[in-house]
């Protein structure tokens, strides 16, 4: 009777010792991939790959990327990451959801985190986006007051979700205090043409545009020689343009990466939505500081965006996500 105690005993300590085996934090640091369709200068990926290179700085993690990768060779690049042994990998699958999800599934020691227009999946497949939607909000209020025209102007790369929101959260933020703006809307049907933006903002600047939403590059170019203002979109760009660039909601994935790379460490990864983490609560969206137009900006505008931002952080204070495509008033 003993011997078998003693057995059973035995049997259960290996079984809990592999099971904790499995889940226990990793021996070394994180090795994390990340793939970008586009360069690494160009604005949303720009903020993963900073936040990225922060942790690496940190010695959090191992880090190493691959940019401008063909849609039709993503798939490829990810199973090549996941056969080099990769613990997480990183990149933005708007183009290849069902690939993408496929790899995942194929791959479950593996852990993703991916820009989607959709929801995580599986064990391992977890999901993030820009939800910037407060911060835009907020530009719109300082360009609501101080247009003198009372017509601005959008330029965008597709009328996606992603983008959508975005410009509708602008839109409403101007509505706030000046509802007597009109809006011209022009997408480029591109990620990175800033020639092709820069030319649909001229136009829109001839036809009255005194302030231009730049959620494309090539925009402020094009208000800078006009002499008109500028709101910036994802990273803040008022050093390349002081006297145009008036607010910027900025995007901050640290909060997302440093979630899911302790995560990783910890061995606690799952599927889940991050998108959460771009909040302005959590630090993942926040408005750019005024710089240049610190003192040309009217201090009661100020104050009411400062109160409008705590009453968004504070959930007193919800920014309508309008996913439809925005269109032209005038």
């Amino acid at each position: 009777m003993n011997w078998t105690k003693k057995t059973v005993f035995s049997i259960v300590w290996m079984l809990a010792a592999v099971w904790i085996m499995g889940v226990s934090p990793l021996s070394a640091k994180p090795k994390v991939a990340a793939i970008y369709t586009l360069p690494v200068e160009q604005q949303w990926i720009s903020r993963i790959h900073k936040a990225l290179n922060a942790s690496k700085a940190r010695g959090d993690i191992e880090y190493v990327f691959s940019e401008s990768v063909k849609n039709t060779d993503y798939e490829r690049v990810m199973r090549e990451y996941a056969e080099r042994g990769m613990d997480l990998v990183v990149g933005e699958v708007f183009a290849v959801e069902r690939a993408a999800r496929k790899v995942a599934k194929d791959y479950p020691g593996t852990a993703f985190l991916m820009g989607s227009s959709f929801g995580p999946s599986g064990k391992n497949f977890s999901v993030f986006d820009n939800w910037i939607h407060e911060p835009s909000y907020l530009t719109g209020m300082i360009a609501g007051a101080m247009t003198k025209t009372n017509k601005m102007g959008v330029v965008g790369g597709y009328p996606i979700p992603e983008v959508n929101r975005l410009v509708h959260a602008f839109m409403d933020g101007v509505h706030a205090v000046n509802p007597d703006v009109k809006f011209m809307v022009t997408f480029i049907g591109s990620w990175f043409d800033p020639p092709k933006a820069k030319e649909s903002a001229f136009a829109q600047i001839e036809r009255g545009a005194d302030i231009l939403y730049a959620e494309r590059f090539g925009v402020s170019d094009a208000a800078k020689e006009k002499g008109v203002l500028a709101i910036g979109n994802v990273i803040n760009t008022q050093s390349d343009y002081p006297d145009t660039v008036i607010a910027s909601a900025i995007w901050n994935m640290e909060a997302t990466i440093d979630r899911a790379v302790s995560k990783v460490a910890s061995g606690s990864f799952e599927a889940e939505d991050y998108g959460q983490f771009s909040f302005m609560k959590y630090g993942g969206g926040s408005l750019a500081p005024y710089g240049t137009f610190e003192n040309r900006i009217p201090a009661k505008v100020k104050a009411l965006v400062a109160e409008r931002a705590q009453e968004i952080k504070d959930g007193l204070f919800r920014v309508n996500v309008n996913d439809g495509e925005p269109k032209s008033t005038m």
